[in-house]
């Protein structure tokens, strides 16, 4: 994946999880699984419900990275 062009899209967290994962719904209504990157957990970045995030999303578009709190 670090080879191909990552799509990035905006969503809405709708649940939090275990391990720094995250339900996030996107804007056209599909619900992904989504974990925080490195960088944030880095730098202690919260994340809570009702949040917009931004996300790289996997080229089958079920899971993502939250790479942005908006």
């Amino acid at each position: 994946m670090s080879d191909q062009k990552k799509q990035k899209v905006i969503g809405t967290v709708i649940e939090a999880l275990p391990d720094a994962t995250f339900r996030v719904q996107l804007d056209d209504g599909t619900v992904v699984l989504a974990y925080l990157a490195g960088r944030m957990r880095l730098h202690y970045v919260k994340v809570m419900l009702s949040d917009k995030v931004t996300l790289e999303l996997s080229p089958d578009r079920t899971r993502g990275r939250i790479v942005y709190r908006n």
